[in-house]
């Protein structure tokens, strides 16, 4: 057995048991090249295999994306600076997150050019830990009565010239836009917004069950946060929620914390999209950080119990961790393990068009993959083959049994 380099050289892992698409290859061996790349998972042979890394007692799995991801750490992408994305970044890597989205709020024009920008820099300058795609503009094209914890008083009519400017602000990073799809000028965004290459959400939204659908077919990918901040389901108005977990096309998000929708809710819209549910974290600054006063986006928020509220009451973000959203649907619709995981590693991977290199475990993919023990702890995580997280496990003779 060979010793682990956090740099990148060809190292093969062997591990109790790999999750290989999405199917598991129990007492197996995958190898990664110079490249960051997987060149081969197999079964484990002690006679042909001498040269590798036990991992011990642990499932290997992909790495987990958050794709809707506001802060954590007392950070926010809002503040615009490599250390706060930096910060996130590790924390990120430390829960099982390999990619993420670091995604904008309402805010003035000048704060959402500032934050896009910075997000391009670091980008290209890279972060320590969980990798960062890109951009995600939420806000300012939402509407009033849906707006959640935006403040309206920066909502914006929707323009393709902003439009724009916001992709070149953030050196074409921006991967999505939410927007409500009843603005006028909505569907024409949409088709620009799809010719630049940059996926459409719909969220903090009125729109009815028609408005939705047509947004839909003009080429918008799926819907912001599902049941929250959006005309809900009703017998004869199916509204935001309907169109979302009926079309083929769209991407559902979920913020799988048991405050933000009811576990019975979720069961709901996973009977309907099935593998099209994404869970995100939607988390802000004040994930991984004791109760007390926050800031999100232009509003002071309140966080009590893990529970964050503005003044009003409204809950603004969550401090959700993705692990805890698997360990959550796994346990409220009673699937196996590996079907909860890729709800957060390959869909959210299919919704950013990025499945033929993340979101699982095969030839030819990245790797990125994390060791995880029986009790949810992870042990290691990697970025494109290079070893980010690692913590030092009590050692356990207990068989596996996630």
């Amino acid at each position: 057995m060979e010793s682990e380099q956090h740099t990148n050289v060809k190292q093969s892992y062997r591990a109790q048991r790999i999750l290989h698409g999405d199917k598991w290859l129990n007492d197996a061996l995958i190898t990664v090249n110079v490249d960051g790349v997987i060149d081969v998972i197999e079964q484990f042979e002690p006679q042909q295999h001498v040269d590798f890394i036990d991992l011990g007692a642990v499932s290997l799995l992909p790495g987990m994306i958050d794709s809707h991801v506001h802060g954590a750490k007392g950070c926010d992408v809002m503040d615009a600076n490599h250390n706060s994305l930096n910060t996130m970044s590790r924390y990120f890597a430390s829960l099982g997150v390999t990619a993420f989205v670091a995604t904008t709020v309402t805010a003035p024009v000048a704060k959402i050019r500032c934050a896009l920008k910075q997000v391009a820099k670091s980008k290209q300058q890279g972060v320590d830990g969980a990798e960062l795609l890109g951009a995600y503009l939420e806000g300012p094209y939402f509407t009033e009565k849906n707006r959640g914890a935006h403040p309206t008083v920066w909502f914006r009519d929707l323009s393709v010239e902003e439009l724009d400017d916001w992709i070149s602000y953030s050196d074409n990073q921006l991967l999505k836009v939410a927007l409500a799809p009843e603005k006028t000028g909505a569907l024409k965004a949409i088709r620009y917004l799809n010719e630049q290459g940059v996926r459409v959400m719909l969220g903090h939204t009125d729109a009815s069950y028609d408005q939705v659908q047509k947004a839909l077919d003009a080429g918008a990918c799926g819907i912001v946060h599902c049941y929250n901040g959006m005309r809900g389901l009703h017998h004869r108005d199916p509204g935001v929620v309907g169109a979302g977990l009926l079309n083929p096309n769209s991407y559902v998000e979920m913020i799988a914390d048991g405050r933000h929708v009811h576990p019975a809710a979720i069961d709901v819209a996973h009977r309907c999209c099935g593998t099209r549910m994404t869970l995100i974290t939607d988390a802000m600054c004040a994930a991984g950080m004791p109760d007390g006063e926050y800031t999100l986006g232009e509003y002071q928020v309140q966080m009590r119990d893990g529970v964050v509220t503005t003044d009003s009451g409204s809950l603004a973000g969550s401090t959700l961790t993705l692990l805890t959203a698997v360990q959550n649907i796994k346990r409220w619709l009673n699937i196996p393990l590996e079907q909860a995981w890729l709800m957060a590693s390959l869909t959210p991977a299919e919704s950013l068009g990025l499945q033929h290199q993340l979101g699982t475990l095969e030839m030819g993919k990245r790797a990125s993959m994390v060791a995880i023990q029986s009790d949810f702890s992870i042990t290691k995580t990697w970025v494109n083959g290079r070893l980010v997280f690692e913590t030092k496990p009590v050692p356990s003779q207990e068989a596996l049994c996630i």
